[in-house]
C-alpha cells in the first residue's frame, strides 16, 4: 500500500476556461440541468431533456430524446451508437433507447431499438449502464441490486435475449465489460461487495472479489496497458482488481464522488475537506479535482473547482462541466516540458520513469540517463553514475563517459562501463586495449580470465588487439590461450616461439592446424624449430610434404594427424629446404626420405641431396666407405632426375671424376671427355676416348694428334697409334699431319715414315684405277659413236620375235624401237607414257636427264653464291641463308638397284654417274 502523501505533486496539465468561439472573450455556457454526460466518437454528449452533441469546434446540436428527462448516457468508442436512459412519463418507468448517430430520421439521430428497464415485475430506478464494444452485450444495474443483460445485438430486439444475471438488496453503483482473447467478463459492484461475472460460459459463473464496494460513479475500468483492471474507489483506498483476484489498492483519503481512468492516468473528484458543509455559506460545493500516475507514483494535476457535474476526456484533453454552466478544460503539457520539470528538481529516477510510460525513444531516454550521470558524477557518487551511463551505450559516445573517469581515477567504474561496452559489442580496438589495461592495472586475474574465457557466442571485442594487450602487459598465458581458443594461429605461434620459448608445443600446435595454415607457419617458423628441436621439426616436415593426412579434431580451428584422414595434401619439399641451412644431418635424412617416398619429387630434391652426397665423399677419407658414397652419387647420377648443368657444376666443384665423366658421356660431349684426360695427362685414356668416340666424332683424332704433338714428351708410341687411325680412315691430308707433327722436336721422320709409304701407296693405286678407268671410258665411247653412226646412216633389222613386255610371240601390229625394244602395239599402248620413248628404258632415261639437270642447277647456284657472296657486306648472313635452305645438304647418288643387268646403255649411264660423283667432289 502506497500513500498519496508521499507523492510529489507536479503540474503537468495547463487550465483554461473553455471560450465561445462565437462570441470572443466570454466563457463558453453549457445548456441548463444537465442530468447525463459522456464523451466519444469526436463528441461530447449532454443530456437534460434533450440530447446536446458538442464537436470540438464547439458548435452544440440537439435533439428530443424523451418527454420528460434523460437519466443515463453511454457512447461507445468504436461505433457510432449512443445509448441512452429516460423518461417518457412521470413515474418509474425507465425506457433504454439505442441510437445510431450515423443516421438520421427527420434530421435526428435514427433510433433502432426501444425498450423498457425493468428487472421483474416491479418498476425501479436504473442506477449505472455499461455496453460492451462488440454490441453484443448490454448491462443494466438497477437501485434494487439486480442487474439485467442484454445478449445478441443491442441494437435490434429480434436478435438479442434479455434475462436477469444479478440480485441483491443493494443497489447497483458500476458495471464494466473486460473482454480478454475470447473471454468475456462483467465486473458488478456495488454498496457491499464486488463480484465478476464470466460470460463466455453457460451458466455464467460469479466470482466474489471483495466484501465492500463503492458509491454511484466511483468505479471505473483501466486500458490495457494496465490489464484492464476493475477500479473500486472507497473513502479509504482504491483498489484495483482482476477477474479473479484483487490487485494492488492505493491509500488516497478523502470523499469520493467521481472515478475516471484515461491515458494512464487515474482521475479522482473528491469533496473538500475543507469547504463548510452549510450550504446557506456556500452555495456551491467545493471539488478537489485531482490526476494520479499510477505508474510513475506522482500527482499529476490537483486543483479545486465549484460543484463538478462530470469530468470527461476527449479530443486529447480533459473537459471539466460545473454546475454554473461553466466548461474547463485540462491540456497536458508535452513530455519535454514535464521532463524539464523534472530536471529542474534533479528529479532524474521519476523522469525516466515518466520517459518510458510515455514511450519515449532511445534517444530521448539516453539523454536522460546522462543528464543523470552527470548529476551523480558531480554530487561524487561515481558507481550510480557509471550506472547511468551504462544506459547511454549506444547513444552517448564512449569517448565522453570515458574522459571523465580517466581524469578522476576510477578505474573500477572505468572498467564497468567498458565491460558492458563490450557485452553490447561496440567497443573498438581502443576500447578493448583500455579495458585489458584496466584489468592489468588493478591486477584482477579473475576478471581478466572471465572477460577473455567467455563462451565464443559471447566475445565482444577485437580478439587480436586483446592477444597485442595481453602480450604486451606480459600475460602471456592469457594471451595463448585467446590465441588458441579463437584460431588465431600466428598470434599463438608468437608467442610460444618468442615470448614462451616453449619450442615442443608451438611444433606440436603446427602439427594440428590444417594443411594450408601448418605450410604457410612452417616457411615462417621453421629456421627456429629446426634450430632448437631439429628431429621433431624434420619428422612434421616429412609429413607435411608427404602424407599429411587431417581431420577435424576437438578444438576449433585446428586439426590432428590422423592415418586415415579424409584430405590428402603435400607440400613442396624443395621449398622448406632452407630451413635446414644450419642442419646438415636432419637435411640429409629429410632429402633421403623425400626421394624414398616420393620418387618424383622437385628437382631442387635431388640437387641438394646430390650435393650432400658429393661432400661426404669428398670428406670421407675411409676407402671403403668412399668407395660407397661413390656409389651412392652415381646411382643419383643415373636417375635421370638431376639436372645436367647443375650437377656437373656439383661434380666439378667436387672434383669428383667418375661423375664428370659419366655426364659428358651423357651428354654426347665427347670433346670435353677427351679435354678432361688431356688436362689429367691422361695419355692413355685420350687414345681409348678416341678409340670410343671417333667414330661420332672424327675430329677427336686429329685433337689428339695435334695433343701430342704439342707435349715435349717422348708420345712417339700414342702418335704412331693416332696416325695408324687417321691412315685407316683417311682423315686427314699428309701435308696436314706433317704441318702439325712439326711442332714436336721428338717426332722424327721415322715415326710417320710408315704413315707417308701407305699414303703414297694408296694413292699410286688410285692413280693407275683412274687411268684405267679413263680408258675404259674412251673406249666405250668409240664404240657409242660409232653405234649412233651406223643407227644414223644404215638400216636397222628388227629380227625379235617375242614381245618385250609379256613375252609372248610378237604379231602385226607391232612396235620397234632402235633400242633394240619390241613390243605389241596394245602392250605399249598399255604401259608407255610417251609415243616417243620406250617403256623399258624410260625409267633409266629418266635418272639420267635428272642428273644432268641437278648437275647444272648446281653448278649454277653455286655461281649465284660466289656472286651474292663477294657483293654482300655481311657475308656470314649469306652463308647462313644458304644453310638454312639446305643448299649444303649432301648429294644423293641414285645408282642402279642392286642386280641389275647392263644394257646397251650402261657405259652412258656409268660416265654420267662418274661425272657427278667428281662434280660432287669439285663442290
Amino acid at each position: 500500500m502506497a500513500a498519496f502523501l508521499q507523492w510529489r505533486r507536479f503540474v503537468f496539465f495547463d487550465r483554461e476556461t473553455v471560450k465561445d468561439p462565437i462570441e470572443n472573450g466570454k466563457n463558453f455556457i453549457l445548456p441548463n440541468g444537465i442530468s447525463a454526460c459522456d464523451s466519444g466518437r469526436g463528441h461530447i454528449v449532454l443530456g437534460d431533456i434533450l440530447i446536446w452533441f458538442l464537436t470540438r469546434s464547439l458548435q452544440l446540436s440537439s435533439f428530443q430524446a424523451y418527454k420528460l428527462r434523460v437519466t443515463h448516457l453511454f457512447q461507445l468508442k468504436q461505433h457510432s451508437i449512443l445509448v441512452s436512459v429516460g423518461q417518457d412519463e412521470h413515474g418509474i418507468n425507465p425506457l433504454v433507447k439505442v441510437w445510431n448517430t450515423d443516421k438520421r430520421d427527420s434530421g435526428s439521430p435514427l433510433c433502432t431499438r426501444i425498450f423498457p428497464a425493468i428487472p421483474g415485475n416491479k418498476p425501479t430506478e436504473v442506477s449505472c449502464l455499461s455496453v460492451h464494444e462488440n454490441l453484443n452485450f448490454m448491462a443494466i444495474g438497477f437501485t434494487d441490486g439486480s442487474v439485467v443483460l442484454t445478449k445478441g445485438d443491442i441494437t435490434r430486439d429480434r436478435h438479442s435475449k434479455t434475462l436477469t444475471l444479478h440480485e441483491g438488496n443493494s443497489p447497483v453503483t458500476g458495471l464494466a465489460f473486460r473482454q480478454a482473447g475470447k473471454v468475456t467478463h462483467l465486473f458488478v459492484v456495488n454498496l457491499e461487495k464486488v463480484q465478476c461475472y464470466t460470460l463466455s460460459v453457460k451458466e455464467y459463473p460469479r466470482l466474489e472479489l471483495d466484501t465492500h464496494g463503492c458509491a454511484l460513479r466511483c468505479s471505473a475500468l483501466t486500458d490495457p496497458s494496465q490489464d484492464s483492471q476493475f477500479i473500486v474507489a472507497g473513502n479509504e483506498c482504491v483498489y484495483l482488481y482482476q477477474p479473479d483476484e484483487r490487485g494492488p489498492c492505493f491509500a488516497f483519503d478523502g470523499h469520493k464522488i467521481l472515478v475516471h481512468w484515461h491515458r494512464g492516468y487515474l482521475l479522482l473528484l473528491t469533496q473538500d475537506s475543507k469547504s463548510p458543509n452549510n450550504k446557506e455559506t456556500s452555495p456551491t460545493e467545493k471539488h478537489v479535482l485531482t490526476i494520479y500516475d499510477l505508474d510513475n507514483k506522482f500527482i499529476a494535476y490537483s486543483a479545486a473547482f465549484d460543484d463538478i457535474i462530470d469530468v470527461l476526456a476527449e479530443w486529447g484533453s480533459f473537459y471539466i462541466l460545473t454546475r454554473d454552466g461553466k466548461m474547463f478544460v485540462l491540456q497536458e503539457k508535452d513530455t519535454q516540458t514535464k521532463l524539464e520539470m523534472l530536471f529542474k528538481k534533479n528529479l532524474f529516477v521519476m523522469a525516466i520513469n515518466l520517459a518510458k510510460s510515455q514511450h519515449l525513444d532511445k534517444d530521448g531516454l539516453s539523454e536522460i540517463f546522462r543528464q543523470y550521470g552527470d548529476h551523480l558524477y558531480v554530487k561524487g557518487d561515481h558507481d550510480g553514475a557509471i550506472q547511468q551511463y551504462i544506459r547511454t551505450i549506444g547513444k552517448l559516445e564512449p569517448s565522453y563517459v570515458i574522459r571523465k573517469f580517466l581524469d578522476a581515477q576510477r578505474i573500477h567504474n572505468l572498467t564497468a562501463y567498458l565491460q558492458a561496452l563490450h557485452r553490447q559489442s561496440l567497443a573498438n580496438a581502443d576500447h578493448t586495449t583500455l579495458l585489458l589495461n584496466c584489468y592489468t592495472k588493478l591486477k584482477d586475474s579473475s576478471k581478466l580470465e572471465e572477460f577473455i574465457k567467455s563462451s565464443e557466442s559471447e566475445v565482444h571485442f577485437d580478439v587480436e588487439i586483446a592477444i597485442k594487450v595481453l602480450r604486451q602487459a606480459g600475460y602471456h598465458s592469457h594471451a595463448v590461450f585467446l590465441a588458441e581458443k579463437h584460431a588465431h594461429h600466428e598470434w599463438y605461434l608468437k608467442i610460444q616461439l618468442e615470448d614462451l620459448k616453449n619450442y615442443q608445443e608451438a611444433l606440436r600446435y603446427i602439427g594440428r592446424l590444417p594443411f594450408e595454415q601448418a605450410e604457410t607457419n612452417m616457411k615462417h617458423y621453421g629456421k627456429t624449430l629446426m634450430h632448437h628441436v631439429p628431429e621433431s621439426t624434420t619428422v612434421l616436415l616429412k609429413k607435411l610434404c608427404t602424407d599429411y593426412h587431417v581431420v577435424p579434431c576437438s578444438v576449433e580451428g585446428a586439426y590432428d594427424l590422423c592415418s586415415s584422414g579424409n584430405l590428402w595434401l603435400q607440400a613442396n619439399s624443395e621449398e622448406f629446404i632452407p630451413i635446414f641451412a644450419n642442419n646438415p644431418r636432419e637435411l640429409h635424412a629429410f632429402l633421403e626420405h623425400m626421394i624414398k617416398v616420393e620418387p618424383f619429387s622437385p628437382q631442387g630434391v635431388y640437387d641438394t641431396l646430390l650435393e650432400l652426397r658429393l661432400q661426404d665423399w669428398a670428406h670421407e677419407q675411409d676407402p671403403e666407405k668412399k668407395e660407397v658414397l661413390q656409389r651412392a652419387a652415381l646411382s643419383l647420377l643415373r636417375s635421370d632426375n638431376t639436372v645436367f648443368d647443375k650437377a656437373l657444376v656439383l661434380c666439378q666443384m667436387h672434383s669428383f671424376k667418375e661423375g664428370v665423366l659419366y655426364l659428358y658421356e651423357k651428354g654426347k660431349l665427347y670433346q670435353q671427355i677427351m679435354h678432361y684426360h688431356m688436362q689429367n695427362e691422361e695419355y692413355s685414356k685420350v687414345v681409348e676416348a678416341c678409340k670410343h668416340y671417333g667414330n661420332q666424332e672424327v675430329c677427336l683424332w686429329e685433337q689428339a694428334l695435334g695433343y701430342f704433338a704439342r707435349k715435349e714428351e717422348d708420345c712417339k708410341a700414342y702418335i704412331s697409334e693416332v696416325l695408324q687411325h687417321i691412315d685407316l680412315n683417311n682423315l686427314m691430308p699428309p701435308l696436314l699431319v706433317v704441318q702439325t707433327l712439326a711442332h714436336n722436336s721428338t717426332a722424327t721422320l721415322s715415326v710417320i715414315k710408315d704413315y707417308l709409304i701407305n699414303k703414297l701407296q694408296r694413292e699410286s693405286q688410285q692413280i693407275e684405277e683412274d687411268e684405267r678407268k679413263i680408258r675404259q671410258y674412251r673406249e666405250e665411247t668409240a664404240n657409242l659413236r660409232s653405234e649412233i653412226q651406223e643407227l644414223r646412216t644404215s638400216a636397222k633389222i628388227f629380227q625379235k620375235t617375242k614381245c618385250t613386255m609379256c613375252n609372248s610371240p610378237l604379231e602385226l601390229p607391232s612396235v620397234h624401237f632402235l633400242c633394240g625394244h619390241s613390243f605389241h602395239q596394245h602392250c605399249f599402248e598399255s604401259y608407255a607414257e610417251s609415243e616417243a620413248e620406250c617403256p623399258t628404258c624410260t625409267p633409266e632415261n629418266r635418272k639420267v636427264m635428272d642428273m644432268l639437270r641437278a648437275q647444272d642447277q648446281k653448278r649454277d647456284l653455286h655461281d649465284h653464291f660466289n656472286r651474292q657472296l663477294r657483293g654482300s657486306n655481311d657475308g656470314f648472313s649469306v652463308v647462313a641463308d644458304y644453310f638454312g635452305r639446305g643448299v649444303f645438304n649432301k648429294l644423293t647418288l641414285i645408282t642402279d638397284p642392286p642386280g641389275a643387268k647392263a644394257g646397251p646403255g650402261s657405259l652412258e649411264a656409268d660416265l654420267q654417274r662418274d661425272l657427278l660423283i667428281h662434280t660432287k667432289r669439285n663442290v
